[in-house]
């Protein structure tokens, strides 16, 4: 009895490890943590898939429901910090107020802040997100609102965004910002990997839009997505499977946000969207999605472009969303950049979004908006978020820290 035991348990830790062992460049953050960190998020991610190839549930739904464990229960207050949940617009949200000022009222900064997750997982009350809004309130003597969009399947393209312009739009009016005494003249609109790509789309509609009198100062955009017309630009080749965001995963979150089914991963991971074929409509946007042109060299390495000679029409069709410039801000005409706030934007070296953010900021630069790279050569996507509590990176913590000091500096 004792050896079969013994067995079985000398199988399930050898199983158990080669789940969790994944081949890591020595170049990524405190690579063993970072493996365990995945395999439990991977387990999640395939499970929740594995439930709805069963016919059981939705994609994401068990997904949605771990990562709800998460979740602060109810708005905490501190005497440095007052945390309120209210609406903007008929948009829900959380509101962290630097007290510093209380005794002796004057104007204090203003973030918007739209979190990530696929516009299909998580919450402004996820810990990371609350701990990090709630961090940046203090460091900056600010008011952060924490934007709660609506989530997939239950939101579309283009409900979220639809959300996050009419939160801003409320949000940049002389009655709320006076009710928080926010300074007009510093608010910035920020958000991470799918809360960048409603930044970045907000910063853009905002700046255009002659009604809203008040603008965004800066925009701080954190590992966004930005594009979804080439799955094959060297960062994307080159972290393929790289945690905590890998290639297939990317195609996954657009396909539930663009409302698409999910059996077409594969056709876009080929590109057969944006073959040669594809006529004029693609290939005016790819070139504004153009890596040989857009990334620095070093970056381009010895990858290839991948654009088959012919692709499925069909899926344009499908997917209209890919082509709007609402969901994809990459796509933005040089006109409409040239109007947009100066930018923050931080990338990875270990993401799969790495050349989004660059691409997007050599186009701002062309425009001739000040933009501000900050590149981490040991980051992966997320670890903005491994910045607290006991599974801390040095990476998610000197990331926050740059991040909050760019704010610092520039709003």
């Amino acid at each position: 009895m004792m050896r079969s035991i013994l067995i079985v348990a000398i199988l399930l830790s050898i199983a158990a490890a080669y789940y969790i062992y994944l081949p890591l460049p020595s170049t990524i953050s405190e690579p063993w943590k970072l493996m365990f960190m995945d395999s439990i998020l991977r387990g999640v991610m395939h499970v929740s898939f594995l439930a709805h190839n069963l016919g059981l549930s939705r994609p994401f739904d068990i997904a949605k429901y771990a990562a709800s464990w998460d979740e602060i229960k109810g708005p905490q207050s501190s005497p440095a910090i007052r945390v309120t949940e209210t609406s903007f617009g008929g948009v829900q949200a959380q509101v962290f107020e630097s007290t510093a000022a209380d005794q002796e009222p004057r104007l204090k900064r203003g973030v918007v802040y739209f979190h990530g997750g696929g516009w299909t997982l998580g919450s402004g009350r996820m810990q990371t997100y609350y701990f990090q809004c709630w961090s940046m309130a203090e460091e900056l003597d600010a008011v952060v609102i924490s934007i709660e969009y609506g989530l997939a399947p239950e939101a579309r393209f283009p409900d979220q965004y639809n959300e996050a312009v009419q939160a801003s739009k409320h949000i940049l009016t002389a009655e709320v910002l006076g009710r928080y005494s926010i300074d007009p003249k510093r608010v910035a609109v920020s958000g991470d990997s799918a809360g960048g790509n409603l930044a970045a789309a907000v910063a853009q509609q905002v700046a255009l839009d002659s009604s809203i009198p008040i603008k965004f100062k800066v925009q701080a955009l954190v590992y966004p997505v930005l594009q979804a017309l080439d799955f094959n630009t060297p960062s994307y080749q080159q972290n393929t499977n790289m945690p905590i965001l890998d290639r297939p995963m990317v195609l996954r979150f657009w396909l539930e946000y663009l409302n698409g089914e999910q059996k077409l991963v594969p056709a876009l991971l080929a590109n057969n969207h944006t073959a040669l074929d594809q006529g004029q409509e693609i290939a005016a946007a790819k070139a504004k999605t153009d890596w040989t042109k857009l990334l620095p060299v070093a970056f381009q390495k010895s990858y290839k472009p991948v654009f088959p000679l012919q692709g499925d029409p069909k899926l344009l069709e499908k997917l209209p969303g890919l082509l709007d410039v609402r969901a994809a801000p990459l796509l933005a005409e040089t006109k409409v950049l040239k109007a947009v706030p100066p930018a923050y934007i931080m990338t990875c070296e270990h993401d799969v979004l790495r050349d989004d953010g660059l691409m997007y900021a050599t186009r701002l630069e062309e425009a001739g908006v000040d933009v501000t790279v900050d590149h981490f050569e040991d980051g992966f996507h997320g670890c903005l978020s491994f910045a607290f509590g006991p599974f801390a990176f040095s990476v998610g913590r000197r990331s926050l820290g740059n991040y909050i000091h760019w704010l610092k500096e520039n709003l």
